[in-house]
């Protein structure tokens, strides 16, 4: 970590500004691959509604199969056009520059709305694991309190900085997966083969599987919001994003396979928190203790990753105009202010909802944000075949195209499983944004509210100004 005196994301012919430079604390190989890791993951926990959903077996298969048809594509993706266009509005930019600002806006809009749904997560989660050692957290105003209480704490850590954020993000990643090192050498005794084969096609909850399998497996997209942030992007984002996908595949499918293995199976225990249980069976109280501080940390962890992902988007989007000037104010630690707030009231307001409703309903968005991606990626491949990559995934429009289909399948496989409740309430938070952008356009052109876009950044009408990475 520190400053970096490395490649700057400039308009040919421009020089950085000494504002830009003052708080250009950038971010490291290291840190990224944490930050990645908890945008996408933060080890197994939430993944245990997949065996009560499917069994061990399509549990053990999905984690193996779904990486190669969703985390890679995604992962590729981002690689590319993340060193393509190396500023915090991230994808919101890509698909500007694809199809015009409307639909960056909408994309930005949907993006900023389904982090912050998953977001809403992290507190539940964080108690879910608690409770069974603390019961009073399980429901009232000691579980409201303490929701309230930790969305403080976590949002007054992203407000000192994201050089904070990221080291913290490392030694919590570490102190997180080790209890499952711990547990996996106690378990290989007890470790029966065919506990992982049980399976039943006729007793499957396809809507909670496929939701949580995707939700545990998404998101490699949101550390493009950051990419203003790193250190010389074009290596450090592809070299980031490959290691981060190995730590994350890994993370789910080890505690998976010894968790299922070492307990006889009962999937109606097989919810958020019960690998604290299965760490209480296989090495007692103290190594359930170190699970559920481990659970907490994680989540503390993905908390603040998340919201760096979302408030930068933000301050992004308005240097891009596409938001009110006051979103570009950041704090004395280079954090984005208005973006954070606006970030942990989201968060505050989504947190009355259960676990399933919130992975559904951010799924759902995620979807339709996903989807315009993957056209913004094949557009800019077919519109600005010679713009400046640092890196490209092999292949031509053709191959890319092809690589877009399976990701896409999925999508639709995804919405087709949502439920109505979630389907009504997703598409209601969509048409806000349709009618949201022409509001803040027409508060625009009357003058209400400053608008501006940011001297440091190209004209996205010239592919000669897409420069990424000028020295």
């Amino acid at each position: 970590m520190g400053v970096s005196n490395g490649d700057e994301y400039v308009a040919v012919g421009e020089s950085p500004s000494p504002e830009r430079r003052n708080h250009a604390r950038k971010v490291s190989v290291l840190p990224l691959v944490f930050l990645i890791f908890y945008e996408v993951s933060g080890g197994p926990f939430g993944v245990e509604d997949t065996v009560k959903a499917a069994g061990p077996l399509l549990s053990l298969v999905g984690f193996l199969v779904f990486p190669l048809i969703w985390s890679v594509p995604e992962a590729l993706i981002t690689a590319e056009m993340g060193t393509m266009f190396p500023e915090n509005s991230g994808y919101v930019v890509w698909v500007s520059s694809a199809l015009g600002d409307y639909w960056g806006f909408q994309q930005g809009w949907m993006k900023w709305l389904s982090g912050v749904i998953d977001n809403a997560l992290y507190p539940v989660l964080f108690l879910d694991y608690l409770k069974s050692g603390i019961p009073a957290l399980g429901n009232g105003v000691p579980r409201v309190v303490a929701t309230w209480g930790l969305t403080f704490v976590l949002t007054y850590l992203n407000y000192r900085g994201l050089t904070i954020v990221g080291w913290v993000a490392v030694f919590l990643g570490i102190f997180s997966l080790l209890p499952f090192v711990f547990m996996g050498l106690l378990a290989i005794p007890d470790l029966k083969p065919s506990r992982w084969y049980a399976a039943n096609v006729d007793d499957i909850d396809w809507n909670l599987y496929l939701n949580t399998l995707f939700w545990n497996l998404n998101y490699w997209d949101s550390i493009s919001t950051l990419a203003g942030e790193v250190e010389n992007p074009k290596k450090t984002l592809p070299k980031a994003l490959f290691y981060a996908l190995i730590l994350v595949v890994l993370g789910y499918f080890l505690p998976l396979l010894v968790g299922t293995g070492a307990v006889p199976l009962n999937r109606e225990l097989w919810t958020d928190g019960y690998f604290s249980d299965i760490a209480m069976i296989v090495g007692g109280v103290w190594l359930r203790w170190w699970l559920q501080a481990a659970a907490a940390m994680s989540n503390m962890g993905m908390f603040v990753a998340e919201m760096s992902s979302d408030s930068f988007q933000l301050l992004g989007m308005a240097e891009r105009a596409m938001l009110p000037e006051f979103f570009n104010k950041r704090s004395r630690y280079g954090t984005p202010l208005i973006g954070i707030l606006f970030s942990a009231s989201g968060v505050i307001l989504l947190s009355w909802l259960s676990f399933q409703e919130i992975v559904a309903a951010e799924n759902f968005l995620y979807c339709f944000g996903m989807i315009l991606e993957f056209i913004a990626f094949v557009v800019l491949r077919i519109k600005q075949p010679n713009a400046p990559r640092p890196y490209k995934i092999p292949g031509g429009t053709a191959g890319m195209i092809i690589m877009c289909i399976p990701p896409t399948i999925l999508i639709c496989v995804v919405l087709a499983f949502s439920s109505f409740k979630v389907m009504v309430i997703s598409l209601i938070a969509t048409a806000i944004g349709l009618v949201l952008q022409p509001c803040l356009k027409f508060l625009e052109k009357k003058r209400w509210m400053k608008f501006s876009v940011s001297s440091e950044l190209p004209d996205l009408d010239n592919e000669d100004n897409i420069q990424p990475l000028v020295h």
